[in-house]
Order: C-alpha cells, then sequence, then structure tokens
C-alpha cells in the first residue's frame, strides 16, 4: 500500500497571539517545531478551525503558512485551510496558500448556505482547478450543517488533486463505503474514533490533542500499521482521556490551556471564543501530567 499523499499524522495547530491580541507568528514557528520535532508529526495544518481561521484574515493567514513552512518545511508538509462558505474567495485564498508555500490544501464543505450536493461538487471542483497543490475535503457536518453524501465523495475522488478526506462526520459505515469504492485518503477528524476509522481503511489521525499525544499517536499507528494490533489497542486506552478531554470546552482552547501549563504559553483566543476557566485549565493541566505521553 502506497503512503498517504499527506503522512499519517498530522497536528491542527493552534494560532499563537501577542498578549495584545495579534497572530504572533514567531512563537507559530517554535510551535509547529515542537510538533515536528518532538511530537513526530508528518505534517502541520495550520489555519483550521483549531487555529481561529474564523477570526483571522486573508493576511495573517497568508503570513502563518509563511511563517511555518520557513519553519519546517524542510521535514514536513505545510496543509492550510482555505476553505469559505464562497467559492471565489475560497479560490482567492487557494492560490494566496500556494504563493505562500503550502503544499496542500483543506478545504471544508460551505457552511451556513446548505448547498446543495451538486454545489458542493462544483464547488470542490472549482477550488481543485485553482492551483497545482493536492486537497483535503473536510467533511464536518456538525459544523458546516451539510455532510458530503458518500456519492459526492466517491465522484469527486475522480479529480486529479481532490486526493484526501478529514472525516469528522462520525459515520464509519459511510465512510468505509467511500474507501471501498475509490482511493481517497481518510483522515480521522476525531482523535479518538481514529482506531475505528482505521480499522476500515483510514490512514491516519489529524488531532487536537496531539499538541500532546503526538508521540504516543505516532507509536500507536506504527503499531496497527505492523499488525500489532494488541500492543497499539495498549497506547490507545492509555492517551484516550487526552484525546477526549482535550474537547472539555472548544479544543482550542484547551490546547492553549494546556501548553500554558506544559510552559508553552502560545496566548489567548479571539473572541468570540473565551479562554479556558481557571478549573478548566487546572482539571486538563492534571489530565496531562497524569497520562503517560
Amino acid at each position: 500500500m502506497p503512503e498517504p499523499v499527506f503522512g499519517r499524522l498530522l497536528t491542527a495547530m493552534v494560532t499563537p497571539m501577542t498578549p495584545t491580541g495579534e497572530v504572533d507568528l514567531e512563537r507559530a514557528a517554535r510551535l509547529a517545531d515542537r510538533l515536528v520535532d518532538e511530537q513526530r508529526n508528518d505534517a502541520v495544518l495550520v489555519n483550521g478551525t483549531t487555529g481561529e481561521s474564523p477570526t483571522t484574515t486573508d493576511e495573517e493567514k497568508a503570513a502563518l503558512v509563511r511563517a511555518v513552512v520557513a519553519a519546517v518545511g524542510d521535514r514536513a508538509q505545510v496543509v492550510t485551510g482555505v476553505g469559505t462558505n464562497d467559492t471565489r474567495h475560497t479560490v482567492e485564498l487557494a492560490r494566496q496558500a500556494a504563493d505562500a508555500g503550502a503544499d496542500g490544501l483543506l478545504v471544508v464543505a460551505p457552511y451556513y448556505s446548505k448547498p446543495p450536493q451538486a454545489g458542493l461538487v462544483e464547488h470542490f471542483s472549482t477550488v481543485a482547478d485553482a492551483t497545482d497543490l493536492p486537497v483535503m475535503l473536510y467533511d464536518i457536518p456538525g459544523r458546516t450543517g451539510t455532510p458530503i453524501e458518500p456519492q459526492t465523495l466517491i465522484e469527486l475522488a475522480g479529480h486529479p488533486r481532490i486526493v484526501a478526506v478529514k472525516d469528522a462526520k462520525g459515520k464509519v459505515v459511510e465512510s468505509a463505503t467511500v474507501m471501498a469504492a475509490c482511493d481517497l485518503d481518510y483522515y480521522s477528524g476525531d482523535d479518538a474514533i481514529t482506531p475505528a476509522l482505521m480499522a476500515v481503511g483510514g490512514v491516519g489521525v489529524i488531532g487536537t490533542s496531539t499538541h500532546f499525544t503526538g508521540r504516543r499517536m505516532r507509536e500507536f499507528i506504527d503499531l496497527l500499521v505492523a499488525g500489532h494490533h494488541d500492543e497499539a489497542l495498549v497506547v490507545y486506552r492509555e492517551i484516550l482521556p487526552v484525546l477526549t478531554g482535550v474537547f472539555a470546552a472548544q479544543g482550542v482552547v484547551m490546547v492553549k490551556a494546556g501548553l500554558a501549563h506544559q510552559g508553552f504559553p502560545v496566548g489567548s483566543v479571539r473572541l468570540p471564543l473565551v479562554p479556558a476557566t481557571e478549573a478548566q485549565a487546572a482539571e486538563f493541566g492534571a489530565l496531562l501530567d497524569r497520562v503517560n505521553l
């Protein structure tokens, strides 16, 4: 089986902020180093939901790509979120990302407007036609309001640059059906469901908890791919409390609290998000200290 286009372990990186609320590019570069060198990621995903993409500007997104590519582009891929609910704007962001040096694009289903499946096909195809970069579709109906239906995914798999799916739909049988019908690389978009998705053909994970669990998740994936299922299950069960605990509040909120607890502060979040409460931060910090990471 060929290696997945984007590797097997990716982290949806938070966007560090300065005390005045600006994007901290120097800290972003250091965080990317940490994810690649310490947490063993094959690729870093910037400008995703965990990167607070709804509240960063186009200019900030481009600067973040350039900073992370400069930091880790010699040893890891840099994938960037470009999805919006406006096809023209998404195309602009895709071209901007290509110019900034990104290795791939993550394109979420257009949100709020709830387009029909035919609209999704046109949207994703138009974006994929806009650059030479490989495209990963992001299927997360809980946020967008619109699922990418299995037949739509199978149709889109025929596009030469649409190569992968970040699957946060939570319907493993549907995902298995798509994987059986085409060669899209499927990544778990929900950390804790990674074993189930990989059991039916998934290739890895795009994690949030992997800011902390990356080394152990790499161990889990390597064991599973090598066929050592019992050993992989032991690792998974050890880190499971963190895989779920990172979502005690919004993922970005808990990641930023957890990084501060570990002595690597990355600033606060932008409204309408708010920081973790003292109780949330303390509970998550204690969890990180307790689990073997």
